[in-house]
């Protein structure tokens, strides 16, 4: 499994958790700083029936997955040993090369970069690889050092649709802050592509509280959205020439909409409790349908601070009658923080409270 650098533990205690609830055995085998976790199943067979009951999008600390073994090569000879070592496992649609996001594993670029061409033509020629068998899984060689490599695979449909789980997204010259990426990375995870003209449709209303100056706002911007921007910080002058964007200056904790919306974004830097609070509070009073936010993590306890904010935001939800959908990723444009997604599929019975 592949995860943020330092954040092993998290992902480590995600696991663990989550095979005792299906009632799998197994251990996580950390070292931190590696960006890689493994977590092994005694039990033959095992490890491939967790990855199938559990669903990837639902877990938050790891990236991609797949399912395999260490293989020791050597620097002389290392397409060999992997060629036998695919025969031990199912035909594949495509091949990965992956690192650890470390500054190690990108010491292996060059190594892989040598190794792509050749690898992918024995694997071609061997027919371990089959470009036209669309629904066979991804081969992934994940390369520790040049001689210790993992060989597994993951499924398109309980996995991550990019290499270590790392979309290659680009910051536009035109936004503010590079903290765009966030919000266009949010969108990649949660939203799938062939939903984003009718749930990122022109002409939408969104509220963007702590905007300034104006990141994820820009986002929205760019989908012809109209956008309340509320900061007591200055926005972007070139986002307020848009005449898509209403600045309010206010504490964007205080702020009430006048209306409900569509969209509400949130990457203030407070406690996760005081964030999943506002989350709660926006769902459950039907102030907007979707909403995306950022809970910032302390340096102890991550793992159970980011349950207790998923907690909190589905007890409010229970208690107003609303059915929605919550999901929650440490992306890659994040650091010491995670991203959560509410959707409302179901309105409650509540009354749509306002602020007049």
């Amino acid at each position: 499994m592949h995860c943020r650098p330092g954040f092993e533990g998290e992902a480590a205690a995600e696991m663990q958790e989550l095979s005792a609830a299906k009632g799998i055995a197994g251990y996580a085998v950390t070292r931190e700083g590696t960006a890689l976790v493994r977590f092994v199943c005694p039990e033959e067979g095992e490890a491939a029936t967790l990855m199938r009951k559990l669903s990837f999008h639902k877990l938050v600390f790891v990236r991609q997955w797949a399912l395999g073994s260490w293989l020791d090569v050597s620097a002389e000879d290392r397409i060999t040993p992997i060629i036998t070592a695919c025969a031990q496992g199912p035909l594949a649609s495509c091949l990965w090369l992956e690192t650890a996001d470390t500054n190690d594993g990108k010491a292996m670029a060059a190594l892989t970069k040598k190794l792509s061409k050749p690898l992918e033509s024995a694997l071609l020629k061997t027919r371990f690889i089959r470009p036209t068998k669309t629904d066979a899984p991804r081969l992934h060689l994940c390369f520790e050092s040049g001689q210790r490599i993992f060989v597994g695979w993951s499924w398109a449909n309980n996995s991550a649709p990019w290499p270590m789980g790392i979309p290659r997204l680009k910051v536009p010259r035109e936004a503010p802050s590079r903290s765009t990426l966030k919000l266009e990375e949010a969108w990649h995870h949660f939203i799938p592509r062939d939903e984003w003209d009718s749930r990122l449709s022109p002409g939408m209303q969104a509220v963007d509280l702590g905007a300034a100056p104006g990141g994820w706002t820009w986002q929205m911007v760019n989908r012809h959205m109209k956008v309340i921007a509320v900061d007591n910080g200055p926005m972007d002058r070139r986002l307020m020439d848009s005449g898509q964007v209403e600045h309010i200056e206010a504490d964007g904790y205080m702020f009430k909409p006048k209306v409900p919306v569509q969209w509400m974004v949130c990457d203030i830097v407070d406690k996760p409790a005081r964030s999943s609070a506002l989350l709660a509070r926006w769902i459950a009073r039907g102030w907007c349908r979707e909403a995306i936010i950022n809970f910032k993590l302390p340096m102890k306890r991550r793992y159970y601070e980011v349950q207790q904010c998923i907690d909190h935001v589905q007890s409010a939800l229970d208690e107003a009658g609303i059915r929605a959908t919550i999901a929650c990723k440490q992306l890659y444009s994040d650091r010491e923080e995670v991203t959560c997604h509410v959707r409302v599929l179901q309105a409650g019975s509540y009354k749509v409270q306002s602020a007049v």
